[in-house]
């Protein structure tokens, strides 16, 4: 039977390339239910051309467009966080991929497992905000989470078959984004535009501005501890320009693992949807020769503060990680609207993480009221530096 997919965030990156996943193995999915916030042209499209049984719009205006432009579709639409929230627990979905942007997946995904749904997740602020809370929801319901990220995906294929085999540590990879090596001088000076070329891989902007900056490197140790059930010192992260080795695996005896292959997310996105069998694709293969040297180098943590405050988060645990995640999204999006610097993001970040309340343990609730607390907290800190330059 084929496996029924819900994409929340379809009109997204990792939305848009599951749907290609999807179109190429037509025998093996097919797309349950569809999600996006704003972008409803590509709504649009991709429910006239995968026919879902729902779409839901998470932005209430543009449901009544919406619903007429889908009026002649045997499609059932819906708008709203709470339908958002609501569909993923619907009986004839079997796997729901997390391609939401943010802390915005948390409660989907909650809710997903709640229902006993698999989850492919490349939403990996559920798990900086509340990882703790989906590894026990995912025991309890006894669903399985597949991690879609790059690098995720590549420590989890380096782990099948070595269940019993003790972790000595993992070495997450990364580019270095398209600031690698610059200077504080340098960095002080690059603008939005620039920030947004990422050498390697084609993402959301969102995601782009946390790789030039090292965040989403950050985010991505502090996941890698509750997916693989890791120690902050069995974690390291290593600067791999090419983005050929995705992650390794170090194992007690000393052997090491790796996963390789050209930059293209439809590969991890293809592995978590068949999961544990490896379908055939058409994927651009790789050539030894096109890349004679696979450089590594160490990342550059004074002058990319930010994976060092993600480190400091994940050693100080509670709901730090949650004041981290909600402090950058709000950075990002006044860098991309222009009213920071890429150098005053890190910095806004460490001081509200020194202001925020601190919860050692934290449940569900308090990190919605630690979300909450750290956006305002920022927002006004933005506000506050807008004022001292007139």
């Amino acid at each position: 039977m084929k496996k029924r997919i819900a994409i929340l965030g379809s009109t997204g990156s990792i939305g848009t390339q599951t749907l290609e996943v999807i179109a190429q193995n037509p025998d093996s999915f097919e797309v349950e239910v569809l999600t996006a916030n704003n972008n409803i042209e590509l709504l649009i499209e991709q429910a006239r051309l995968f026919r879902p049984n729902v779409i839901v719009i998470t932005n209430s205006c543009h449901y009544d467009q919406l619903k007429e432009a889908l009026k002649d579709e045997p499609i059932k639409v819906y708008a709203g966080k709470e339908a958002l929230q609501q569909v993923v627990e619907m009986d004839t979905i079997d796997m729901v991929v997390t391609a939401m942007m943010g802390y915005s997946g948390l409660i989907p995904t909650c809710n997903a497992i709640k229902a006993g749904k698999h989850i492919a997740l490349a939403n990996k602020e559920t798990m900086v905000v509340a990882g703790e809370i989906i590894n026990r929801l995912a025991i309890e319901h006894r669903v399985n989470i597949y991690p879609v990220d790059s690098e995720h995906s590549a420590i989890f294929q380096c782990l099948v078959g070595e269940y019993n085999n003790e972790i000595e540590k993992i070495y997450l990879t990364a580019s270095g984004g398209p600031f690698k090596g610059f200077s504080m001088e340098q960095l002080a000076n690059v603008t939005r535009v620039d920030a947004l070329k990422h050498p390697n891989w084609d993402m959301g902007a969102k995601i782009t501005i946390d790789s030039a900056s090292l965040m989403n490197k950050g985010f991505e140790v502090i996941e890698a501890k509750w997916l693989f059930g890791l120690k902050p010192e069995q974690i390291d992260v290593i600067v791999h320009p090419q983005s050929i080795v995705h992650s390794i695996v170090q194992f007690r005896d000393g052997s090491m693992k790796a996963q390789m292959g050209l930059p293209d997310m439809k590969l991890p996105i293809q592995y978590a949807l068949n999961f544990p069998d490896r379908l055939p694709s058409t994927f651009k293969r790789f050539n030894f020769l096109d890349y004679p040297k696979l450089t590594f180098e160490q990342p550059n943590t004074k002058n990319f503060r930010n994976l060092a405050l993600a480190f400091e988060a994940l050693n100080q645990g509670g709901n730090m990680p949650c004041i981290l995640n909600a402090a950058n999204e709000v950075v990002v999006q006044a860098f991309l609207s222009d009213r920071i610097s890429f150098l005053q993001m890190p910095e806004i970040i460490e001081q509200i993480m020194e202001k925020a309340s601190y919860l050692k343990n934290p449940n569900l609730e308090d990190y919605i009221q630690s979300d909450k607390e750290v956006r305002i907290l920022t927002a006004n800190r933005i506000k506050d530096l807008a004022k001292q330059k007139i």
